[in-house]
C-alpha cells in the first residue's frame, strides 16, 4: 500500500483537518460534517488535553499497556480515539521503518485503511450486537494468531458495557495476559456497568465534555472551512443545544446549514430547535422576579405562540437562575464566551440586586415545574400556572419579615424603627428585585460581663463541669468532651475535687483518664472519685430537656402560634437566641477563652425577640 496524505487542497488546521476522502472504490457523494472533519490525529482531538498528554508521554517512555478504557457521553471521541490509537500502534512508513508513535501528522501505510474502519488488523466490533460468551470465545481464538500486515492485531470494541456477564468473565484470561502482539481498546457510556474485574486490567481514560466556547470556535471555524457565514450567538446556541457534545454540535450545525440556506442566524436556530429567545427569556425572568403576572404570562403566550417550547422556556428561565447566581458567587463567570451580551450585561445587574436565598427558592421551584411541564396533557397551561407560583413567590415576605408582620399586629414589616415597611400589592410591582429595607434588632442584647476563670501555673482552671468540657473541647481532646457530656452524673464539683457517678454504658476506666488528663491540662493534680450515688443528669440530658422546654416555651407564646397557624404544615425545628450568642461573641472578642459569658434566659416578658426560631414547611 503506497503512502497516504491528506490532499493539499483541503482545508486543514489544527482541530479541522478533514477526514481522508473515500477512495475510488466507494461510493462518492455529500458527507456529513461529523464524518468529513472527523479527527484522524491527537492534534485534531479538542477538549481532551489530558488525555493526549499522557498517551503521548506513554508511547514516547514505551510504556504502553495492552488495553485501554475509554468512557464518556455521547460524541465526545471515543471511537475516533480508539482508531487514532490503532494509527499510532501500527505507524509504519512506505519503506518499512517507523515504530509506534503519536506523530501522525502525515499518512503511513497503514493509516488510511484504519480511519476508514476497514483494515484487515484492527476489527471494530459491536458489543451491542456481539455481546455472549460464543462471540468472546471467537477472540479468544482468533487473538493468537499474528497480525496480516499491521505490526499490532487491535480490537476495538464499541459499547462493551453491554456484554453480558459470561462474556465478560470470559474476557478476563485473555484481557490479562494477552499475546505480545495484540492491543484491547474498550469504549462505552456507562462505565458504571462494566465489572471491576475488567476496569482493573485497563488503562481508564474519562473523556470530557467539550467547552462550549472551545465547542463555537471550533464550529467557527468548520463555516470558515466551509465557506458558510454564521452568527456568533447562533453558534452559541448550537453549541449549548449539544451539551458538550463535538458530534451532536456537528449534525445540529448540518441541519442548520441545510435549514437557512446561507447565513446563519440566531433566529435561525431558534426556529429550528424551538428555543427561546435568551433576550426574551431575561425579559421573563425580570417580569417573574417583579411579580409582574400579567406581563409575564403575556410573555410566555408569546413566546408559545412563536414555536417555543414550555419546557424549553423554563429549562432556559432555571438555566438563566442558575447563571445569575453563579455571577453573584463567581463574578469572572461573565467571562465565558458562549454568554451573550444580554447575559453578561442584564446577569450581572441581577447578581447585585436578588439575594442567594431568592435566586434558589426561583431555581427550586423551576426545577420542579419543568417536570410537571413534561408530564401535563396542557404543557402551556402548566408553564403558566408554574409562572403564577413564582411571581407570588416573589411577593412573600421572608420568614423574618413575617414574624415581624405579626409581632407588630398590622401586616406589615416593621423597618426597625417601628414604622411599618411599606409592600406593593400582590403581583404588582418590583418584589423581589426590589432593595428590601435593612431590619435592625429590634431588641438589642445587653452587655454580659464576664467572670474570670481561676488560673494556676499560667493555665486555666476549671470552676465547673461546663468548664471542663471547654477545656477538653479547647485541647482537641473529642472524645472525653464526650464522654463528659454523655457519661458523667455530677455529684460534687470543687477545684481539685470532682466526685461523680457513671452511666451504665461508660468506660469503668474513665474515671483514671480523666485524672491524667487534668494533671496535663492543668499541672495540678486532681482528685477523681466515683459515687455510689445516682448524681444529677448529664450535660446532655440537660441540653435535650432545655430544648424541649424551650420549643414547648416557644409553641405556647401567641406569635408562635399564630405563625403556626397561618402556615399550614409549619413547625418549629429550633429555637436560638441571638442576643446570648452575640454576647458569647463580644466576650469572646474582648476577654479570649478565659472567660465564660452568663446565661440570657431566652424569653423576657417585656420584649420577646424570636429572631432565632427557624421553621419548616412542607411546600
Amino acid at each position: 500500500m503506497t503512502d497516504a496524505t491528506v490532499p493539499a487542497d483541503e482545508p486543514g488546521f489544527p482541530g479541522l483537518a478533514p477526514a481522508p476522502a473515500p477512495t475510488a472504490s466507494q461510493p462518492t457523494g455529500y458527507r456529513v460534517l461529523a464524518r468529513k472533519y472527523r479527527p484522524a490525529h491527537f492534534g485534531d482531538l479538542i477538549g481532551q488535553d489530558a488525555m493526549v498528554r499522557t498517551l503521548t508521554n506513554a508511547f514516547v517512555a514505551g510504556r504502553i499497556p495492552q488495553a485501554w478504557m475509554l468512557t464518556g457521553v455521547r460524541g465526545v471521541g471515543k471511537t475516533t480515539t480508539a482508531r487514532i490509537l490503532a494509527r499510532a500502534l501500527n505507524y509504519q512508513n512506505a519503506d518499512g521503518s517507523g515504530a509506534p508513535t503519536t506523530d501522525l501528522s502525515s499518512f503511513g501505510v497503514h493509516c488510511q485503511a484504519i480511519v476508514e474502519g476497514r483494515h484487515i488488523d484492527v476489527m471494530e466490533i459491536d458489543a451491542a450486537s456481539n455481546n455472549g460468551v460464543d462471540n468472546v470465545r471467537q477472540i479468544n481464538d482468533a487473538v493468537r494468531y499474528a497480525p496480516t500486515s499491521a505490526r499490532y492485531k487491535v480490537y476495538i470494541i464499541d459499547e462493551v458495557h453491554m456484554l453480558s456477564g459470561g462474556a465478560f468473565n470470559a474476557f478476563l484470561k485473555t484481557l490479562e495476559e494477552p499475546p505480545p502482539h495484540a492491543k484491547f481498546i474498550f469504549a462505552t457510556t456507562e462505565i458504571r456497568k462494566v465489572p471491576v474485574t475488567v476496569l482493573s486490567r485497563c488503562q481508564r481514560f474519562d473523556l470530557r465534555r467539550v467547552d462550549a466556547g472551545l465547542l463555537v470556535g471550533h464550529l467557527g471555524g468548520i463555516c470558515k472551512a466551509e465557506g458558510i457565514e454564521a452568527e456568533e450567538e447562533a453558534l452559541a446556541a448550537i453549541s449549548r443545544a449539544a451539551e458538550g457534545s463535538v458530534r451532536d454540535s456537528l449534525s445540529i450545525l448540518d441541519q442548520a446549514i441545510a435549514h437557512a440556506g446561507g447565513k446563519i442566524t440566531l433566529e435561525e436556530v431558534r426556529t429550528m430547535l424551538g428555543l427561546s429567545d435568551r433576550a426574551r427569556v431575561i425579559d421573563l425572568f425580570e417580569q417573574v422576579m417583579k411579580g409582574d403576572i400579567a406581563a409575564a404570562l403575556g410573555e410566555l403566550r408569546a413566546q408559545y405562540d412563536a414555536g417555543a417550547d414550555p419546557a424549553v422556556v423554563l429549562s432556559d428561565l432555571a438555566e438563566f437562575s442558575h447563571l445569575v447566581t453563579r455571577l453573584k458567587l463567581v463574578p469572572d463567570a461573565a467571562k465565558d464566551n458562549s454568554l451573550s451580551q444580554a447575559e453578561r450585561t442584564r446577569g450581572a445587574d441581577f447578581a447585585q440586586r436578588l439575594s442567594i436565598r431568592v435566586l434558589a427558592r426561583a431555581w427550586q421551584m423551576l426545577l420542579k415545574a419543568i417536570a410537571e411541564v413534561r408530564q401535563a396533557d396542557r404543557p402551556v397551561m402548566a408553564a403558566e400556572m408554574a409562572l403564577v407560583r413564582l411571581a407570588h413567590a416573589a411577593d412573600l415576605p421572608t420568614p423574618d419579615e413575617a414574624l415581624r408582620m405579626l409581632r407588630d399586629g398590622n401586616g406589615e414589616a416593621g423597618n426597625g424603627n417601628g414604622a411599618p415597611s411599606p409592600r406593593p400589592p400582590s403581583g404588582g410591582g418590583a418584589t423581589a428585585l426590589a432593595a428590601r429595607p435593612v431590619l435592625a434588632a429590634a431588641n438589642p442584647a445587653p452587655a454580659v460581663a464576664a467572670a474570670p476563670r481561676a488560673m494556676a501555673n499560667g493555665l486555666p482552671q476549671p470552676q465547673s463541669l461546663e468548664d471542663l468540657v471547654a477545656l477538653a473541647s479547647r485541647q482537641r481532646d473529642i472524645t472525653m468532651k464526650l464522654a463528659l457530656e454523655r457519661d458523667v452524673r455530677l455529684v460534687k464539683f470543687e477545684p481539685g475535687r470532682i466526685e461523680f457517678a457513671l452511666a451504665n454504658s461508660s468506660n469503668r476506666h474513665f474515671a483514671t483518664d480523666l485524672s491524667k488528663r487534668l494533671k496535663d491540662w492543668t499541672g495540678q493534680t486532681w482528685l477523681v472519685a466515683l459515687a455510689n450515688t445516682e448524681g444529677a443528669p448529664t450535660l446532655r440530658e440537660q441540653a435535650e430537656a432545655a430544648r424541649d422546654k424551650r420549643e414547648s416555651d416557644a409553641a405556647s407564646h401567641p406569635v408562635v402560634r399564630a405563625v403556626l397557624e397561618h402556615f399550614p404544615g409549619a413547625r418549629i425545628v429550633d429555637v436560638r437566641d441571638p442576643r446570648a450568642a452575640e454576647a458569647e461573641q463580644q466576650a469572646s472578642a474582648t476577654a479570649g477563652d478565659d472567660y465564660l459569658p452568663e446565661a440570657e434566659p431566652l424569653f423576657d416578658d417585656s420584649e420577646p425577640d424570636f429572631d432565632g426560631i427557624e421553621f419548616w414547611t412542607d411546600n
